[in-house]
Order: C-alpha cells, then structure tokens, then sequence
C-alpha cells in the first residue's frame, strides 16, 4: 500500500491558518507553526472580547441612567426600586437611550418610579 503524505489536505489546513494571521506582523504572518499559535491565542480573545462587551455595555447603561437621575435629585437605585415596584418593565439600555434622547419623558418615568415609594 502507498504511503499518504496528506498533501493537499495539509496545505488546506496550513493556508485556512495563514489567512486568518493575515495582518500580524513578522513570522506571525508568515511561519505556520508560530501563525497557529498566534491565531489560537486571538481566538481566546475574541471569545472574552465578546463576553467582555456585554459587561461594558451594561456599565455603561447604569452610568448613563445614573448621571440623568441624579440630575433630577435622586440616584439609581431608588429609580430602579421604585420602577421594579410599579411594574415599569424598561431594560438599561432603552432607558438610557430615553434619558439620552428625550429628557422630557426620562423625568415621566422617573417621576412614576417615585410614586408610592416606602
């Protein structure tokens, strides 16, 4: 039986790992071996960066909805208190763009957040 060197198959498998270190610089392009563990690392970064993004943007939800609540003389946890009370169902990320983009209907909310309050 001949023997199979896995030729084109390698080749593939070799190219497949080249073509994504496209843009590193030095051997990280070029020298397989070096390419493919550059390659595996910035896979493992780009999982965490996608985790990593959902934390950053949920930071930044709470700063934004903070900062207008304060303008309006309370702070966020009363807001968020009183609106999980009152059955107000409004994620972080649509009540900072209403804070952001209509002041005028953030103070509404905030003011029915602020009713019955214990």
């Amino acid at each position: 039986m001949p023997r199979a060197k896995r030729g084109p198959k390698a080749r593939r498998r070799r190219n497949q790992i080249l073509k994504a270190a496209s843009g590193f610089i030095g051997k990280r392009s070029r020298a397989h071996s070096i390419a493919a563990e550059a390659v595996h690392h910035s896979w493992q970064h780009a999982y965490k960066g996608r985790k990593q993004k959902k934390r950053d943007f949920r930071r930044l939800w709470i700063s934004r909805i903070n900062a207008a609540t304060r303008n309006l003389g309370q702070s966020y946890s009363q807001v968020m208190g009183g609106l999980s009370r009152n059955n107000i169902q409004l994620n972080r990320k649509m009540l900072s763009e209403i804070a952001i983009s209509d002041p005028a209907a953030f103070r509404t909310i905030v003011s029915a957040a602020s009713e019955n309050a214990n």
